[in-house]
């Protein structure tokens, strides 16, 4: 099962926010094969920073494998934005874990729980990784 992490998922991560459990849990996702879509990286790397934060995300995204936009993304987006009243961002990061059958790891489960055929894990909800 391979996973397609968010970008609140990330910025709860590398700032230390998440709970323990979510925190191990999430760590060993990133440690594995961190995953996130192209739109994950203008989101996170989108703000304006301190230096020391911006390096801090810049390694973080270099570590990452981006998901690019594929026609088949695009299209996955345009249904979505159509079915569902989403934020075009959010419709291509859903639509990237659909098309690669990945589960989306998000702290916005009602963002995406309308969406057919998603499947979405919240870092602040997971239990029993001790």
């Amino acid at each position: 099962m391979g996973y397609l992490i968010d970008s609140n998922a990330i910025i709860d991560y590398l700032s230390a926010a998440l709970p323990e459990e979510g925190m191990l849990w999430l760590s060993n996702i990133i440690n594995d094969s961190p995953i996130i879509s192209v739109m994950t990286k203008i989101e996170v790397l989108g703000f304006k920073n301190t230096t020391d934060t911006d390096i801090l995300l810049n390694n973080f995204i270099d570590a990452c494998l981006i998901i690019p936009l594929s026609e088949e993304t695009i299209d996955q987006t345009i249904q979505i934005r159509k079915k569902h009243k989403i934020k075009t961002p959010d419709a291509i990061i859903a639509a990237s874990a659909k098309v690669l059958g990945l589960t989306l790891i998000s702290r916005d489960v009602g963002d995406f729980k309308k969406i057919h055929g998603l499947k979405i894990i919240n870092p602040w909800t997971i239990t029993g990784t001790k």
